[in-house]
């Protein structure tokens, strides 16, 4: 692409460009450091809440990784912490037996149900309560118009 067909940033949208980067890593900074008392950092606690939500708290290995928007490299090693500290079980798939099963020990389920109020605590703290309640409805036709054209699942 030469340089006369790149479409540069408008200055104003440079700005919401760094802010938008800096917020997110602000977000996620705080969500961890608040799941820290409890063992956990966030993408731990999202592998709990997707197996809590799945029939019977157990989900294929690749569902999960799509459920807590890790890469399956990624949530291997995330669930060989996780099932070594007795939160999850990985079992081999009933029915193909050469895929494997995710599923939630009662360990996890109950330390889950105890970290979730600090989670919930610190999402209100350092996301929802921040932003003016009429911008959030902007909010969300801007995130869902980027997961619409990133082709994610809804």
């Amino acid at each position: 692409m030469s340089e006369q067909e790149v479409r540069w940033l408008t200055p104003s949208q440079q700005v919401i460009w760094r802010n938008w980067l800096n917020a997110c890593a602000r977000i996620n900074e705080q969500l961890n450091a608040d799941l820290r008392p409890h063992n956990l950092d966030l993408n731990e606690y999202e592998v709990l809440v997707v197996l809590s939500e799945s029939p019977g708290h157990s989900i294929r290995m690749s569902q999960l990784a799509e459920g807590s928007n890790q890469s399956r490299s990624r949530l291997t090693h995330t669930v060989n912490r996780m099932e070594a500290e007795g939160l999850i079980v990985r079992e081999t798939a009933a029915h193909d037996r050469r895929g494997v099963i995710a599923r939630l020990t009662d360990k996890g389920f109950e330390l889950l149900k105890t970290a979730a109020p600090d989670h919930v605590a610190s999402v209100r703290r350092v996301l929802i309560d921040p932003i003016a309640e009429d911008d959030w409805e902007g909010l969300g036709r801007a995130m869902q118009a980027v997961l619409d054209a990133a082709g994610a699942k809804k």
